[in-house]
């Protein structure tokens, strides 16, 4: 299985504010996290070869419910709301994190938790608090490196190693640096992202039927060329 496969048709199907019942979905489900205007839009954006699908915003704390995206109807993307916005009230942040606890203890279908840190500075007081939080919720949280392209390509050892060191990351916790301008990293978080969500047998499977539909499709097309 491939991104392309997955992304052949994506959609936000549900979003969730403070009070909203949470959807039972029954497909995998991978979450985004972190800190407002970190880049999980484009980030979601980037990964799905679209310009405007998660809607970006210069104004911090824009996403403030939980939005749901059916990835082909094969996995759903999680958009969890933005944390640290220092003109939001620290009763609506507790409401925040109340929903966002919420979905990580009620969801029967999350398979990872991607928290997003930006690559240029060391992680902030409300990252590692963050990080923290999420592996006290019962999940190992996988780390995107945001802004790539803002670094020299010769610093980012240097700024991985920061980064690892300043939430005090497991060894086996691995680190995925992304640009959503240049796109560098897309491939590498799909790999994690398909290989969390399916089984390679799952995969070969999931490849064959498309295959078969492919195959299917151009047999049509040709039957219509040929009348």
């Amino acid at each position: 299985m491939t991104a392309n496969m997955v992304t052949k048709s994506a959609e936000l199907e549900t979003v969730c504010g403070i009070t909203s019942r949470l959807p039972v979905n029954h497909l995998p489900e991978i979450a985004f996290a972190g800190k407002s205007n970190v880049g999980k839009s484009s980030l979601i954006n980037g990964l799905l070869n679209r310009k405007a699908l998660a809607r970006t915003s210069s104004q911090p704390g824009k996403t403030q419910t939980i939005n749901f995206y059916n990835i082909g109807h094969e996995l759903y993307f999680v958009d969890l709301p933005g944390y640290g916005f220092a003109k939001v009230s620290k009763t609506e942040k507790e409401k925040w994190g109340t929903m966002i606890e919420r979905y990580l203890h009620s969801s029967k279908q999350l398979r990872a938790v991607f928290l997003l840190v930006d690559i240029r500075h060391e992680p902030s007081q409300n990252d590692s608090m963050m990080y923290n939080w999420i592996r006290s919720q019962g999940c190992d949280p996988v780390i995107i490196a945001t802004k790539l392209d803002k670094i020299k390509r010769s610093q980012v050892p240097k700024h991985l190693k920061m980064i690892r060191q300043g939430l005090g990351l497991k060894s086996e916790t691995r680190i995925f640096p992304f640009s959503a301008l240049t796109r560098q990293g897309r491939d590498e978080i799909w790999d994690e992202i398909l290989s969390l969500c399916f089984p390679k047998e799952q995969q070969s499977l999931l490849e064959e039927d498309e295959t078969e539909m492919e195959a299917n499709m151009e047999a049509k097309m040709e039957a219509k060329s040929g009348m």
